[in-house]
């Protein structure tokens, strides 16, 4: 019976569990039984086994998962692995540096950063906008929560009770709930994170229907343009405010998304910078950050065998996965008076991958 370096849990990295003499070759057979190979798990290294029940989308279920924890502490190495991993720990080639695993992220709130204030975050019933309005909520904000998921609102609410919060259930590419939205807040907005969005079928432009087009537009580009316009007033009226458009690393270049949402996230960054231009003498300042790989509850599929191919092929060199903790952080930090002097930026909060 093989040892284990320690006891594996459905809460060890998968860092942790490619690493260990019992653990990475169950983990390892398991990937080759689907045709694939550990490779594949290095973007979600630091995240737990568990975590990626909910991450694969079906593919990892948890009988999986506890079946692979009761046979890592049975010490059940698959017949003909070698035991002893300790000399390929790499998730990577050797001469690569990408086997160092840094330590987890951790959200130090600041206290009273947005007391007095008045927040609008959309998409805020999960993902990045959840993680963003509970930042701003937790720092002292009033936070005008809007999400088109009433539930999710609901829960998010029901997290926050000591906190001020007002949700509204309301679909930003509808006129009357846009005015739902401003009304909530009371003739007074500080800040608007747009952050709702949705993603496309990684089609390239002969095969992207009008469907696809439509809703990605509408979503991305529609809504974020007729809840700022409305929002705007506001900001003028009184010369202050913040926005920050959530853009994407494929407003920054091609080969991250299809074309409908490539397409949205440009037409994001032309609006901030438009904006930031236009209202940069009035008080109010307009930035975006351009997020890479984020666990939310965001699907991506592939309807295009092109796209798969293409796009595929640029994931090679994908950073790890971030916590959507992480991108309200950035958010956080260019809504905030911390973000003083900063107007019309792209900030990739993507671990570098805007580099790669």
């Amino acid at each position: 019976m093989a040892r284990s370096d320690k006891s594996l849990t459905a809460k060890s990295s998968v860092g942790d569990w490619l690493k260990d003499p019992v653990g990475g070759p169950l983990l390892r057979e398991m990937l080759a039984e689907g045709g694939r190979d550990e490779k594949v798990l290095r973007p979600v290294r630091m995240f737990s086994l568990q975590r990626l029940v909910a991450m694969s989308q079906g593919m990892l279920t948890q009988e999986t998962v506890d079946d692979l924890v009761a046979r890592a502490a049975a010490g059940a190495v698959p017949t003909g692995a070698v035991a002893d991993t300790s000399a390929d720990t790499a998730l990577v080639d050797e001469d690569d540096d990408d086997d160092f695993v840094p330590e987890p992220w951790q959200e130090r709130i600041v206290p009273d950063r947005f007391a007095g204030k008045t927040v609008v975050v959309t998409g805020a019933g999960s993902g990045i906008g959840r993680a963003t309005a509970s930042r701003i909520a937790r720092e002292g904000g009033r936070v005008i929560a809007v999400d088109i998921a009433e539930a999710r609102l609901a829960e998010f609410a029901a997290a926050h009770r000591d906190d001020a919060v007002v949700t509204v259930t309301g679909d930003i590419t509808n006129e009357q709930d846009v005015a739902r939205i401003v009304a909530a807040a009371e003739g007074r907005i500080d800040g608007l994170a747009n952050v709702a969005g949705v993603t496309d079928d990684m089609t390239p432009l002969h095969e992207v229907t009008d469907a696809v087009w439509e809703r990605v537009f509408a979503v991305n580009v529609d809504g974020m343009f007729r809840l700022t316009r409305a929002v705007l007033p506001l900001m003028l009226e009184v010369r202050r405010g913040s926005i920050v458009n959530v853009a994407s690393e494929a407003g920054l270049r091609g080969s991250a998304a299809g074309l409908a949402y490539t397409a949205s996230k440009h037409a994001v960054v032309g609006m901030t910078r438009s904006s930031a231009f236009m209202y940069g003498r009035l008080g109010i300042r307009v930035n975006a950050v351009a997020p890479g790989p984020v666990a939310t509850n965001i699907e991506g599929n592939f309807a295009s065998s092109l796209g798969q191919k293409r796009i595929s092929a640029a994931m090679s060199v994908m950073p790890d996965i971030a916590e959507a903790a992480q991108l309200a952080a950035s958010i956080a930090f260019l809504l905030s008076d911390d973000g003083t002097n900063v107007s019309g930026a792209i900030l990739p909060s993507d671990g570098g991958w805007s580099v790669a």
